[in-house]
């Protein structure tokens, strides 16, 4: 099931705002020399190449299926979400060198408010982009478009953070603060690296639907099933936007191919209403083929 061409537009548009938010940031290094700045900064160079990935993976993950790839082309979305987590946390390395310079010789900011106030733009834009590219990614089903939403999220906590820390250290006269902030900022977007690359495997693993999504398929079977006496075996796996399942369905062993077709496709369809992107496989097996110890009674 391919994206929506807004998902598209989004991730293209992503770039551009990644783009226009790290040229502000670097403006307020530049005025100020803050390593702390200088860290935020940082942070959002990597926005720009996860955008430019997360663009990629969107338009690679529209295409059908084909020949070699039966199933789609959704998985290319965690190869990029696990290339953008190795990305901060290389970022976060190359924060914790700045800032241990900086604070073996603290050197204090130049032209600090104007600095920040060019920062404090930036963030605002960051906050408005981010909240819309989690919830399009949400809706739509795009762990990349997510993963950038989330990058981005993280982004604006960080210069939230820089920006307190560096009127404090501002009135206090304390330069050596610039340099403990970087290092903080570092930790902050090491952690996050941490965390995107390890849900971006569990993606690439085939993880099955949540209880939630679980109970939602096994109710819609059960309503949709006339005619069948029993369901067991229900496995799961996300891919992006998609959803695989598939499932043994119990009929009486006297009924005809053409009935238990129909109950299958009557299944099908309201998985596929349910389940935005399900893709449904039907394995149909005889009575006496029943698993009453854990299989789903539907009669």
């Amino acid at each position: 099931m391919p994206y929506s061409l807004r998902v598209l537009r989004i991730a293209r548009a992503s770039v551009l705002v990644a783009l226009a938010v790290m040229g502000l940031k670097a403006v307020a290094w530049w005025l100020t020399g803050s390593v702390a700045l200088y860290a935020d900064a940082l942070e959002s160079s990597v926005n720009v190449v996860t955008a430019g990935l997360a663009l990629w993976a969107v338009h690679i993950s529209r295409i059908p299926p084909d020949a070699e790839h039966h199933y789609g082309h959704h998985k290319v979305e965690y190869f990029a979400a696990v290339a953008e987590g190795v990305m901060i946390v290389l970022a976060a390395l190359l924060i914790f060198r700045e800032a241990w310079g900086a604070f073996q010789a603290p050197v204090g900011m130049g032209n600090a408010g104007a600095g920040m106030a060019v920062n404090a733009v930036a963030a605002a834009i960051n906050l408005a982009w981010a909240r819309l590219l989690i919830r399009v990614g949400q809706r739509e089903g795009s762990p990349a478009l997510e993963a950038d939403g989330r990058h981005v999220m993280t982004d604006v906590a960080t210069s939230a953070g820089v920006l307190a820390g560096l009127v404090l250290a501002w009135i206090s006269g304390w330069p050596v603060l610039d340099a403990v902030l970087g290092a903080a900022v570092g930790l902050h977007i090491l952690n996050e690296g941490r965390r995107l690359i390890a849900a971006s495997l569990d993606g690439l693993m085939d993880r099955a639907a949540t209880p939630d999504e679980t109970a939602l398929i096994e109710a819609t079977i059960r309503d949709s099933a006339a005619g069948a006496l029993e369901v067991h075996d229900i496995r799961t796996r996300r891919a992006g936007p998609a959803m695989f399942i598939d499932f043994h369905l119990v009929v009486d062993g006297a009924m005809s191919v053409s009935q238990s077709h129909e109950i299958c496709d009557r299944v099908e369809a309201a998985l596929g209403v349910a389940v935005p992107g399900a893709r449904v496989a039907i394995h149909v097996e005889p009575a006496h083929k029943r698993k009453p110890d854990h299989g789903l009674d539907l009669v």
